[in-house]
């Protein structure tokens, strides 16, 4: 996700584009355009790189476990046939 200061990069891009006449109010136009941008943004229900690598590690540890309680289950099923032929 943007952080605060990408959110502020693109705000002083978007008052750069207003024109010289109304400098004086590129402070309230850069303070709305940040305001709205985070709005968005926030809208848009989406999690910062922090959260998503945190959700990968976990993904990652619960995949492993998982392949190795298959490996144990494939394992046990073996003995049992084993024992079961017998």
């Amino acid at each position: 996700m943007m952080d605060r200061q990408d959110i502020d990069k693109i705000a002083l891009r978007l008052v750069s584009l207003v024109p010289p006449g109304v400098a004086q109010v590129h402070q309230d136009l850069r303070t709305n355009f940040q305001d709205v941008l985070a709005q968005g943004l926030r809208r848009l229900d989406l999690v910062t790189r922090e959260e998503f690598d945190v959700q990968s590690q976990v993904l990652a540890r619960t995949r492993a476990k998982v392949d190795e309680l298959e490996r144990r289950v494939a394992e046990l099923e073996a003995t049992l046939a084993a024992r079961a032929g017998q």
